[in-house]
């Protein structure tokens, strides 16, 4: 057993990080912040999912995808007339752009209706 005094977090020589100051009350963050935040996520790993990032065959898992550009569908569809034309049309345009991706890296791809998202978006052709 050591007769060292165990470090505390006030005798600590490097303190943390102050977390009070580094983030913002949730209240502070606008819907629409909140709304295009999370579809960017969704986009960013449906994308990795559909082996479009570096290294992409290595990350594909197009069941991972497809449960992501569902959400991601479902997220758009229900808030876009909640967050003006100006930041939904974005969204939808990657949406398409995910839904024609998933179906290119399908070795049977869906019919036209029956994509991921596509109940929502409706068929989406390329």
């Amino acid at each position: 057993m050591s007769d060292a005094p165990v470090p505390t977090p006030a005798s600590s020589p490097t303190p943390g990080p102050d977390f009070d100051d580094m983030t913002r009350d949730i209240a502070d963050v606008p819907a629409v912040e909140v709304i295009t935040t999370v579809a960017v996520h969704l986009m960013s790993a449906a994308a990795v999912n559909l082996g479009l990032a570096e290294e992409g065959d290595q990350h594909k898992d197009l069941d991972e995808a497809r449960k992501l550009i569902q959400a991601l569908a479902g997220l758009v569809s229900a808030s876009a007339t909640e967050i003006s034309s100006f930041h939904a049309a974005p969204l939808r345009d990657g949406l398409k752009s995910l839904q024609l991706a998933f179906r290119e890296a399908s070795l049977v791809p869906d019919e036209p209706g029956q994509g991921p998202g596509e109940k929502f978006t409706g068929p989406v052709y390329g």
